[in-house]
């Protein structure tokens, strides 16, 4: 298993557009394009479930039988779960020695509707806790298997399958070739905005494919702070708390004894006053017109849970000027072991850096910490707002079209964070204007999907032996 420097590779300033594009096409003798078809799983390969228990032991104990919950209730949960397991199976695939900025979980419900500081709805990758520069056909790999799972849930047939992954890979290349012919400014101010999305859903949708875009666009605007205040709050006694709704949403009155408490909740304040030091100061100004309210555990997502996270209510003006803040652990990537370690000391550094060198547009208030637990270890946060206009795709309801076009705008849309980071000139020269590079991730994408089934199955399995603990819980709305 060969571990990649960690390092950004960065496009020499010396080197012409003609000698990168140059490099790209090289790689190609080394490692041809169709080779990263290939995906079987060496006599070596480690323990899927060993995997998931080392994740374990460094989780709040209480909640990572929810997370087995999660993950056992269907292939795709599961591969949500396990991108630790596929970036070690990655590891071992073809690599054409070129880098770029990884999200590192680019499976296709961490591309969704984000806000913009401009309150301009864009679409764009939502999730960067595994980010780390690494080879950029991880990224293509993770999100094309993610459709196969995902078509394979909807029923669809074989062709259909292979026509969505085909179109997303197609979408990354082109764009790809798009930007290595633009500017660096061009590609750093590149967005994909509702107006955009509005118009691949007349040029590919149906009536009623453009309808649920509509809804979902209109209903991604209204999920906010103030949404968050109205769902998630209730007076007792005169004061605002967050409602508990254990074990996801627990309050920290239900987690401490009165003393304990109140010396967290210094804590807490002592860690929104500090993380302020990550923001830029006019976003620091705004962030000190708030005061901390009240503080509850949250669970989130699949692969996340288990993890330490708190969600803040803060009020500035007054009672009805709400900002939900969402403080959330940063471990070290499920990537390291195999790109290495990162350049940032601060795990939540690493993330928000990630998320900054991706995004088209980040969260005003996303930021980072290191604190001391209640249990005398320090740990790493990132935080960001809890809901900043969101959407997230439902691949349950989608048809094969649907699900095609989705995939298309998430291939242009991972294409042009690569871009920011890697030299796009040598990765468009590398694909190259044929479809030999769309054709094998097709085949990874199935193979993946097999492998990925044998792990769930693996899991269920271990929960019925008693191996492993699993506890039922409501659908997450991650």
């Amino acid at each position: 298993m060969t571990k990649h420097p960690a390092a950004m590779v960065r496009p020499q300033p010396e080197a012409t557009p003609a000698e990168r594009a140059a490099r790209g096409r090289a790689a190609r003798r080394d490692v041809p394009r169709s080779s990263h078809a290939e995906f079987a799983p060496s006599a070596s390969r480690p323990d899927p479930l060993a995997i998931l228990e080392g994740q374990s032991e460094t989780r709040v104990p209480e909640l990572v039988p929810l997370r087995y919950g999660r993950m056992i209730e269907s292939p795709f949960r599961f591969y949500r779960g396990a991108a630790a397991i596929m970036a070690a199976d990655l590891a071992t695939t073809p690599d054409s020695g070129i880098r770029a900025q990884l999200c590192g979980d680019a499976h296709l419900l961490n591309f969704r509707l984000l806000a913009s500081p401009e309150r301009r709805l864009l679409f764009d990758i939502n999730d960067f806790d595994e980010t780390l520069p690494g080879p950029w056909e991880w990224d293509v790999k993770r999100l094309a298997a993610s459709l196969v799972i995902a078509g394979r849930a909807n029923g669809f047939a074989d062709a259909e399958r292979a026509d969505i992954v085909r179109a997303t890979v197609r979408s990354y290349r082109e764009s790809m070739t798009r930007f290595a012919g633009m500017g660096h400014l061009a590609v750093w101010y590149t967005k994909i905005d509702a107006d955009r999305l509005q118009e691949v859903a007349a040029e590919q949708l149906a009536k009623r494919g453009r309808k649920g875009l509509a809804r979902a666009l209109a209903k991604a605007r209204t999920r906010d702070s103030l949404q968050a205040f109205d769902k998630l709050t209730e007076v007792v006694d005169g004061q605002t708390r967050i409602v508990a709704d254990p074990p996801l949403l627990v309050s920290l009155d239900d987690l401490l004894p009165d003393i304990e408490r109140s010396a967290l909740e210094e804590e807490f304040r002592r860690l929104i006053e500090s993380y302020g030091r990550s923001l830029t100061s006019d976003r620091r100004s705004l962030l000190a017109g708030f005061r901390l309210v009240d503080v509850a555990r949250k669970v989130v997502g699949v692969g996340s849970v288990g993890t330490r996270c708190w969600i803040f209510l803060l009020s500035g003006r007054d009672g009805d000027d709400p900002l939900f803040l969402q403080a959330k652990e940063a471990d070290t990537s499920a990537l390291a072991p195999y790109v290495g370690a990162s350049e940032y000391e601060n795990q939540g550094e690493r993330v928000v850096a990630g998320q900054r060198l991706m995004q088209a547009a980040s969260d005003i208030f996303l930021g980072w910490q290191r604190v001391d637990g209640i249990d005398g270890r320090r740990r790493d946060f990132y935080i960001r707002q809890l809901r900043d206009w969101k959407g997230i795709a439902q691949p349950e309801l989608m048809v094969p079209r649907g699900m095609r076009a989705f995939g298309e705008v998430c291939g242009t849309t991972l294409a042009r964070a690569h871009a920011r980071s890697g030299d796009r000139i040598a990765i468009a020269g590398y694909l190259g204007r044929g479809d030999v590079f769309d054709r094998a991730l097709t085949t990874f994408a199935e193979c993946y999907a097999d492998q990925n089934e044998r792990d769930h199955q693996a899991l269920v399995k271990a929960v019925k032996d008693g191996r492993v603990t699993a506890a039922q819980t409501e659908p997450d709305s991650s």
